[in-house]
């Protein structure tokens, strides 16, 4: 028999029925080692040469194979067709070396899809490891170490609360950074339209927008102010119309291609709101199961089979008008298509979504995939486009109507791509009109507009930027976005990226003492380098050391620098966004609240940066690095209105805008103040509102059991209400100023129901299936948190990770590290259940150990070096 490694168990049982009892199939669990965070990890002085560690989880699943071996003369190594997969199979290989002695063989194969006939085909078709492969590899990863480890504990020494700095991870940060910068430099620019309402002799009204005044085209910001527009409504008003021309123009809309990783994770961050990591787990769970080709590829062609049983279906579905003449192709557009695999597509044509039994987030995805598949391959969509222009007697002033019509709907009919910020082809839908005929006014409408800023990135857009500078690969941009998050680096709020204080300083750190690492053509050109590798065309030990040179170097310069002057310098780089010019002409640092300190950036303890005035403590004026829109000056200090004689101030403050009756003095030091609450925009802000928001909590009344008053405020954690001791929570800040004492009770009821701090039912979030040693391991909820349980073992489920994303092959390390720290109500039962003696001897053995850690933990160097390696597995020692 053979033994067969891929990397999940899920994928392994799967396999497993189609290679049959001829065949041991076990799981390696992912990578089975990797470069361990201390110094040395990577030797810049022999050759980059690596140390290699194997995991402590993956010690068991090693032993597995090697166990496996013993009577088993061949190993298959399958794992994924790509450099990871490549990468996994050479660690194995390297690992196992011990136990493949004796004539025992070893062998690769790839298959592109979990199916019999795919993993039969790739049995006949063995080969060895690709040693390009695996160097490309080996590159990218003493690359990421390099950086990650040496750059990020600069970054700690230098900047207070910068939490790591990554290879590509940066770059991208800087990306999300420079848009929020565009943004508050943005100023927007009034410009008026004029629209009417015509209707044709038959009484079918159509809209119509102003083009031409004055016998001169108009152009978007020809109509400046409010009496321009009223001028050309005059001119519209006072005229007859009648239609000067109708020209109708075919058209025809071609099919998206199918998908590739990156076009993947953008359709489903935009039509399902599904963020990058999760969207990569559902995929790899279709994956395993058969169902898709393999999810991460720069690919967008499609094997020949694949292709006939696709028009096959669209023919037996659609009918014969919907399949092209000839089969559609794919030419792959992307800067660096090195993984050329095939494009994402279901495994089995006719397998459509309502015919498989999937989770909620796997059948979501697989219908997105299943219909853009088949879409590629069918006709294409015929439109008519028209345009009509309606002119008045004398030339002066002439009228546009726009619309189109579907004349075969094609490929639309199951499905069309989404857009990232509302751009669209306008599907209005025309009257019949004729050249000639009057044209009857109904109403003319001036219209203001203001141009809008450059939209922050959503997951989807940020893909899409990052592909096209060729920075990253498709299958690490789930890794780097989730990263940049769980750094605190980035925010997502409504699916959009928001770039948090901590995460400017840091780019505007790199930006200045290590610029050439976070340029867009420098990061490029490395993924072109590291390509080359894959191809054979080029060293990595070449491109390493060319990379180490400079990178030493810039380090090097950095080893004196103060953090005073890191602080100086940053303050001074951002000054055009952290101190706007005033509309006044006046000092932009001149402290608002005293008007004798200067402003200044400053950060606290915890790691935050604001700006504070330099006469504290005598001045406590302090506001974020960026007033929202970047318009300091509109937002802090603007007086709403007066309230028993104080003025009632809208201020901008260090966490946030808030609002202020009268001013601090000696007699009343803190006067009060009010945050406004998520979702209230400052701009929007009047008088009534900030007085209801200074007079909460807000009575509701006596609870009709007891007479205790509730009372509903705005708290820390959000809206609520409160009748005694008790809190629940409120979903809409505006309630707290509407609830009555009926809505109050029956939120009350429903917290009473759920008791407390627990939700109203404990059932499991998600089953990931069973233990390897036994007992089903499940994703609950819990008060801190999503947690995974296995047994008596709970393990927390990392911030950042969508809980019901969560594989079993990403819960064992986290269960195994749980029980491994054991403490009260942690430690593994289920296994002490079964074997007592077993279970007793590790805890009785390990307590000598423990009593004596504190003695050579006490000497400072081993503790200072522990701490930095002990800190370096969050340094972005991954790519990004």
């Amino acid at each position: 028999m053979a033994v067969v490694v891929v990397e999940s168990p899920a994928k392994a049982k799967t396999i497993n029925k189609y290679l049959g009892s001829d065949y041991t199939v076990l799981a390696s669990y992912g990578h089975v080692r990797d470069l361990p965070a201390k110094d040395g990890s990577v030797d810049t002085e022999a050759g980059f040469a690596m140390q290699w560690e194997v995991a402590p989880e993956s010690r068991k699943h090693i032993r597995a194979i090697t166990e496996a071996l013993k009577t088993d003369d061949t190993l298959i190594l399958a794992t994924d067709p790509d450099r990871e997969g490549e990468a996994i199979s050479w660690h194995l290989q390297e690992v196992l070396q011990g136990a493949l002695k004796k004539g025992k063989t070893v062998s690769r194969v790839t298959f592109n899809a979990i199916t019999r006939t795919a993993v039969s085909e790739a049995m006949k078709h063995p080969r060895e490891v690709d040693t390009a492969l695996v160097e490309a590899y080996l590159a990218r990863r003493a690359l990421d170490y390099l950086v990650g480890f040496n750059l990020s504990p600069v970054l700690w020494r230098k900047l207070p609360g910068a939490k790591s700095a990554g290879r590509v991870q940066s770059v991208c940060l800087r990306l999300i950074v420079e848009r929020e910068m565009e943004i508050e430099a943005f100023r927007a620019r009034e410009y008026w339209s004029v629209g009417a309402v015509f209707a044709t002799p038959a009484g079918k009204e159509y809209e119509t927008r102003l083009s031409v005044l004055g016998a001169r085209k108009l152009d978007k910001f020809d109509i400046a102010s409010a009496a321009e527009a009223e001028l050309a409504v005059q001119a519209v008003t006072s005229r007859t119309f009648a239609v000067k021309s109708v020209e109708a123009k075919p058209a025809a809309r071609n099919p998206w291609a199918p998908f590739m990783t990156s076009t993947l994770q953008q359709e489903a961050s935009r039509k399902m709101g599904m963020g990058a990591k999760a969207c990569m787990s559902a995929a790899q769970r279709l994956y395993e199961a058969g169902h898709i080709t393999y999810m991460r590829t720069d690919g967008i062609d499609m094997a020949p089979e694949a292709v006939m049983a696709a028009r096959d279906e669209i023919k037996r579905r659609f009918g014969a008008d919907y399949v092209p003449a000839s089969p559609r192709m794919y030419k792959n557009k992307a800067k660096n298509a090195q993984e050329a695999h095939e494009c994402i597509r279901p495994t089995d044509m006719g397998a459509s979504p309502e015919k498989l039994h999937l989770e909620a987030d796997q059948r979501r995805l697989y219908d997105l995939i299943w219909k853009r598949t088949i879409a590629s391959q069918m006709a294409a969509a015929r439109l008519e486009r028209t345009t009509v222009d309606i002119a008045s007697p004398d030339g002066e002033v002439e009228l546009r109507a726009t619309g189109q019509v579907v004349l075969f709907d094609g490929f639309l009919k199951i499905y069309d791509q989404g857009h990232d910020d509302d751009e669209g082809e306008d599907g209005t839908r025309l009257p019949q009109i004729t050249a000639g005929e009057p044209a009857a006014k109904r109403s003319v409408t001036p219209e203001q507009h203001f141009t809008q800023a450059p939209p922050r990135y959503t997951e989807a857009t940020l893909v899409k930027r990052m592909e096209e500078l060729g920075i990253g690969r498709p299958s690490t941009y789930a890794s780097i976005v989730t990263t940049i998050q769980d750094r605190g680096y980035v925010t997502k709020d409504k699916n959009r990226l928001i770039a948090a204080d901590t995460g400017r300083l840091v780019t505007a750190f790199l930006t200045n003492y290590f610029g050439k690492y976070v340029e867009y053509d420098f990061t490029a050109d490395l993924e072109d380098q590291l390509d080359d590798i894959s191809a054979g065309a080029r060293d990595y030990k070449e491109v390493l050391a060319a990379f180490w040179r400079d990178f030493a170097a810039a380090l090097a310069q950095t080893a004196e620098l103060r953090m005073s002057e890191v602080l100086e310098k940053i303050d001074e780089v951002l000054a055009p966004h952290l101190y706007p010019l005033r509309e006044d002409g006046g000092d932009p640092r001149l402290c608002p609240s005293c008007s004798k300190g200067r402003l200044s950036l400053r950060t606290a303890r915890s790691g935050g940066a604001f700006i504070g005035c330099s006469s504290y403590p005598e001045c406590r004026y302090t506001r974020p690095l960026s007033a929202p829109n970047g318009d300091e000056a509109a937002l802090d200090g603007k007086v709403l209105g007066e309230d028993a004689g104080e003025m009632v101030t809208l201020r901008a403050g260090r966490f946030g805008p808030y609002v202020q009756r009268g001013e601090a003095s000696e007699t009343n030091p803190k006067p009060p103040r009010a945050s406004l609450p998520k979702g209230w925009a400052p701009e929007a802000m009047d008088l009534d509102r900030a007085l209801a928001l200074l007079a909460l909590p807000r009575p509701v009344g006596q609870h009709p059991e007891d007479g205790t008053l509730i009372e509903a405020g705005i708290g820390r954690y959000g809206p609520y209400i409160k009748h005694g001791a008790t809190y629940a929570n409120l979903k809409d800040a505006d309630e707290v100023f509407t609830i009555g004492m009926n809505r109050a009770l029956e939120v009350l009821a429903q917290k009473a129901a759920r008791g407390p701090g627990r939700g109203a039912a404990t059932a499991a979030l998600a089953s990931l299936g069973e233990h390897p040693e036994g007992g089903e391991v499940v994703v609950m909820p819990g008060r801190y948190g999503p947690y995974v349980k296995w047994g008596k073992v709970n393990a927390t489920v990392p911030k950042g990770i969508v809980p019901e994303a969560l594989t079993l092959a990403e819960a064992l390390p986290l269960l195994a590290e749980r029980a491994a720290k054991g403490g009260k109500g942690k430690t593994a039962k289920p296994k002490s259940a079964a074997r007592p003696k077993a279970a007793s001897k590790p805890k009785s053995a390990a307590k000598p150990k423990a009593a004596a850690k504190p003695k050579a933990a006490a000497k400072p160097k081993a503790g200072a070096k522990t701490s930095r390696a002990a800190a370096a597995p969050g340094t972005g020692l991954i790519e990004g």
